[in-house]
């Protein structure tokens, strides 16, 4: 129309932000990029070269976020009545799922047999948890059920070729129909939660078949996690042998379905796009894993792996966080520049630089132990797992929020990116034992290894002595140990963890770390006024360098 201005070129022409997308997640991240190089996982950068792109990709981001709005649906019968407890996703589920698989999420290390496949394979959980993090849960207990399976022979030669697979089989029939797998675990109770000892699910020993002793179970579970898949670890209480482990397929070996009675999914804060369910067992047919007795022992050793992918995600969450953070602070003006420049973001900003950094350096220094062999480093995961877990997975709460708040209002609407990673995140400290099971976890490595634990402290001393306020509480630490309060340390077992989470950052930050990123971790953790909020330590120098390095966009 004449007399009417034109269009302005620039799509975003009102301070508003562009969506952060088409961008790759591995290339724009140089800590995890040295850490993957240092654990000697450098051949299998150019696969995750490739991923961060993938995962980055506004198709990507779409499917994450279609899974997510348009939850899992539970179908307990046919149109017939015929029970057939199936669980249907989105389309953009099954995407995500093969994502993961395509990507060795599932099972890498275990069928690679370099030690570095440890660290490869953590570099893309990382990834994928950035994008979607639903998906990651089947995907991790698959990966973290093949050692304990292994402990059935014939069971596990038949699974083996299905969960080596690199490809997402979604079909619901029996194994030997399909070309992968993914499994389950079935471990709490409603009268007990953390309390396994509690457990009243029974087995009934029903014979001995092929693949071992079999039994049939009856019972429930109150969290029944990703039930759609293809077997499920479950803890059974078997006459007087005590609790057993047990393989519950969904699919008895004659072709019918297992008598696993789908109750109802939960109704979830988080963790949308992935299916927990309530379920009892009616006679349903196992087949024991492992000794008798030691079903506990056998799924805590399930359970460590899938407590270091939980700090592992968590590392992702507050990388995602920070990403998403700097990204607006760089577009966004106000008062007359952008926000970025502004000195009280710019603190906020580099406090959660900071914090990814000593995340990420610590996360993946656990993934790189593993397989363990070295008995330091067995010492190392046996006591810094747990705490890892309880320490990362509570920051990346805090800090997503942190994010949210730098976007304003835009963070707190569902279309942006961060409402779903700050509904995400509190998952992974409640998953596989919440803080307080983690920190006594923490107490019991130490009393009950205590030769171990005190070569882990001796190294950490080592590492840090050259920074006396670091050197000065690992000293303090030390002692405590040595010579425990009249009421024991279990009260303490909070601050004790959180310690000794922050001396173990403080060390790899000073060996691996940029110089900027320890001296200001050590400043600020270490100093008498550092707090949980983000942006309270007040030394700008280096902040501009540290940014401009956190994110290579």
């Amino acid at each position: 129309m004449a007399g009417q201005a034109p269009l302005p070129s620039d799509p975003f022409p009102h301070n508003q932000v562009p969506p952060l997308e088409d961008y790759n997640l591995y290339a724009a991240d140089p800590v995890l990029q040295q850490a993957v190089r240092r654990a000697g996982a450098d051949w299998h950068e150019p696969a995750l070269m490739r991923q961060g792109a993938e995962y980055g990709a506004a198709a990507t981001l779409q499917a994450a976020e279609d899974a997510n709005r348009h939850p899992p649906e539970l179908h307990t019968h046919s149109r017939t009545g015929e029970r057939i407890n199936l669980v249907r996703f989105h389309p953009a589920w099954h995407t995500m799922m093969a994502m993961a698989r395509r990507n060795g999420i599932a099972n890498l290390p275990f069928f690679d047999d370099r030690p570095s496949a440890w660290a490869a394979r953590a570099a893309s959980h990382m990834l994928h948890c950035q994008t979607e993090s639903g998906s990651s849960c089947p995907t991790t207990m698959t990966h973290a059920a093949i050692p304990v399976l292994r402990r059935n022979p014939a069971l596990y030669a038949v699974l083996e070729p299905l969960l080596a697979s690199t490809g997402h089989d979604p079909a619901d029939r029996p194994p030997a129909g399909k070309r992968s797998v993914t499994v389950g675990m079935g471990m709490t109770e409603r009268q007990g939660g953390s309390d396994l000892r509690s457990n009243l699910t029974e087995a009934v020993p029903a014979g001995s078949g092929e693949w071992g002793d079999e039994v049939r179970i009856t019972g429930h579970k109150w969290f029944f996690s990703a039930p759609m898949s293809d077997g499920h670890l479950v803890l059974a209480r078997c006459g007087d042998d005590g609790l057993g482990c047990y393989f519950m397929p969904r699919w008895q070996p004659d072709g019918r379905r297992n008598a696993i009675h789908i109750q109802r999914l939960k109704d979830k804060v988080g963790n949308r796009s992935n299916s927990s369910a309530e379920v009892e067992f009616h006679g349903a047919w196992a087949v024991r894993v492992g000794e008798p007795g030691r079903g506990i022992a056998h799924l805590i050793d399930m359970a460590s792996l899938t407590r270091l992918d939980c700090a592992l995600s968590s590392a992702g969450f507050i990388r995602q966080a920070l990403v998403q953070a700097l990204h607006h602070a760089r577009h966004r003006r106000a008062f007359g520049r952008r926000l970025v420049g502004q000195p009280l973001m710019a603190a906020v900003l580099a406090d959660l630089a900071v914090e990814s950094e000593a995340a990420t350096l610590l996360a993946m220094d656990l993934a790189a132990r593993h397989p363990g062999t070295d008995p330091l480093d067995r010492a190392w995961c046996r006591l810094l797992v747990p705490a890892a877990k309880f320490w990362i997975c509570k920051r990346a709460v805090a800090l997503s929020a942190e994010a949210m708040e730098v976007l304003g209002g835009n963070g707190y609407v569902e279309g942006g990116p961060l409402a779903r990673l700050y509904r995400e995140a509190p998952v992974n400290s409640i998953w596989e034992g919440s803080g307080n099971v983690m920190c006594l976890d923490v107490l019991r490595a130490l009393q009950r290894h205590p030769a171990e634990s005190a070569a882990v402290l001796q190294q950490l001393a080592q590492a840090v002595a050259g920074a006396p306020a670091v050197a000065a509480t690992c000293g303090a630490l030390q002692q405590l140990l040595g010579s425990p309060p009249a009421e024991g340390l279990e009260p303490m077992a909070r601050l004790l963890t959180q310690r000794l989470v922050l001396l173990a950052q403080a060390a790899l930050l000073l060996q691996h770390g940029r110089p900027a990123t320890a001296a200001a971790f050590i400043d600020s953790r270490f100093g008498t006024e550092w707090g949980a909020v983000a942006g309270t330590f007040c030394q700008p120098a280096g902040r501009s360098a540290l940014l401009e390095e956190a994110v290579n966009l």
